[in-house]
């Protein structure tokens, strides 16, 4: 096992890493930006190494002053967490060449995994089920464009291969409008990207987003850990997610479940994984694998038992998954809330000194965050400041509890989106389960009304 680990990121996920070294008897080495100075973890680190000002391309995302923290501190494994770099092939690259341990998927991987094309002609093969689309990128000639997208059927959704984030895509309607929408989204996939390559799919006008979590060692063992549903997103981003995801038949689950799995081991991927799906008249579509610890990890781990960043390391390490499918037991209901510094209304981003601060607590809960009264939340990065997390016997019990755990919930000096997620706690339809991806949206354009 390893002594020490540097932890590559920022924010929530820093302190939930350091805090899985901590109780596995490891060391931790945070890097830091000059905006992030105070935060919690940089405090409670054994060992904080400044990387760099506040922009993140001049330190989170700036491969050689990390791989140069690394070495100064005689650390011997960098765990990337979500975002920044965590899914780039060439940081995990240079990282295992430069003598350290990724702790993440190998390189090739990621590279597959990252270029939604190869991953959906890997997932093909591997038998997952996948949108209905082109094969591979769209050739340059309109002609055969068009007669893809006769063969797909209208609406379609043009997406930049190199993509993530809920960027770089476009849905076409219409014949008409088919060649300009590819023709633009090649232009911003090139400018977001550097890589122009776009496909199409058909667009599913009411899914669901339902994802399978995936563990996998060295010795091709790999076990899937029940799904979520994530389908209460604003613009492609997740607000709220939860497991298990409300009234799909548990055999459909088991079904794609053990197909993930097996892809792993076809693949031989190792380390946490997810496979993201869109779920609609009782069919899955894959539509891409995440290569890293996502945000809503929390979910999984309440209703599994599992400690996941954990599994990471020990997997990063060498070790065996010290569990089988058979043994992997699934319990109760778990809902997350992601917290925003941002106008619950407007969604601007509210920066500035958080003057109380007051998780709330009680049977059930969890918050995972790394601020407190008189953090500064920096304008620079993301917006989330924390996770609140809870866990029921029943999908009711868990709706109460977060009910409870958002009214005792107190932030002062910024806004936060705390006040959306208690009237969403209450939604009747957000209640009885099972809403679409679009039905956050349709809800806040008809508030406005």
């Amino acid at each position: 096992m390893f002594k020490k680990i540097l932890i590559a990121n920022r924010g929530e996920i820093a302190l939930r890493i350091q805090r899985a070294c901590r109780e596995m008897g490891i060391q931790s080495v945070v890097v830091y930006s000059e905006a992030d100075r105070d935060a919690k973890y940089v405090k409670l680190a054994d060992e904080a190494v400044c990387i760099g000002p506040a922009p993140s391309a001049q330190s989170y995302l700036h491969m050689p002053a990390i791989i140069s923290a690394a070495e100064v501190t005689d650390a011997e494994a960098i765990h990337p967490g979500y975002g920044f770099l965590s899914e780039n092939a060439d940081f995990a690259e240079r990282v295992e060449q430069s003598g350290f341990t990724f702790i993440g998927p190998t390189p090739e991987s990621i590279r597959i995994m990252g270029d939604k094309v190869s991953a959906k002609q890997a997932m093909i093969k591997s038998g997952v089920p996948c949108v209905p689309g082109s094969e591979g990128a769209l050739p340059d000639d309109p002609k055969e464009i068009i007669k893809i997208a006769r063969s797909i059927g209208y609406p379609v959704i043009i997406k930049a291969a190199g993509g993530g984030g809920g960027r770089g895509m476009r849905v076409v309607h219409t014949e008409a409008a088919l060649i300009h929408a590819v023709q633009t989204t090649k232009g911003e996939a090139q400018a977001a990207f550097g890589n122009p390559a776009v496909y199409m799919e058909k667009f599913l006008e009411h899914p669901r987003h339902i994802e399978i979590q995936i563990l996998a060692d060295q010795h091709k063992n790999a076990v899937w850990l029940g799904e979520r549903d994530c389908s209460m997103q604003r613009r492609h981003q997740k607000i709220i997610e939860e497991a298990p995801a409300p009234g799909i038949p548990r055999r459909l689950i088991e079904k794609v479940g053990e197909r993930c799995s097996a892809a792993c081991k076809k693949i031989g991927y190792r380390g946490a994984g997810t496979f993201e799906f869109l779920y609609e008249n009782g069919e899955f579509y894959f539509i891409e694998m995440n290569t890293r610890v996502q945000v809503e990890h929390p979910v999984t781990e309440m209703t599994s038992g599992i400690d996941i960043v954990q599994m990471q390391i020990r997997v990063a390490a060498g070790e065996k998954l010290p569990f089988t499918q058979r043994q992997v037991e699934l319990r109760g209901h778990s809902i997350e809330c992601r917290i925003n510094a941002e106008d619950p209304v407007k969604f601007i981003p509210s920066p500035g000194r958080i003057t109380t601060w007051h998780p709330p607590g009680g049977p059930g809960v969890r918050v995972d965050s790394h601020v407190y009264t008189n953090y500064f939340v920096p304008p620079n990065y993301d917006s989330m400041i924390g996770k609140i997390i809870v866990h029921g016997d029943t999908r009711e019990q868990a709706l109460a509890r977060m009910r409870t755990a958002l009214s005792e919930t107190v932030v002062e000096g910024i806004h936060t989106n705390i006040p959306l997620h208690r009237e969403l706690m209450v939604d009747a339809k957000f209640v009885e389960g099972g809403t679409d991806i679009h039905y956050l949206e349709s809800w806040m354009a008809a508030r406005k009304r």
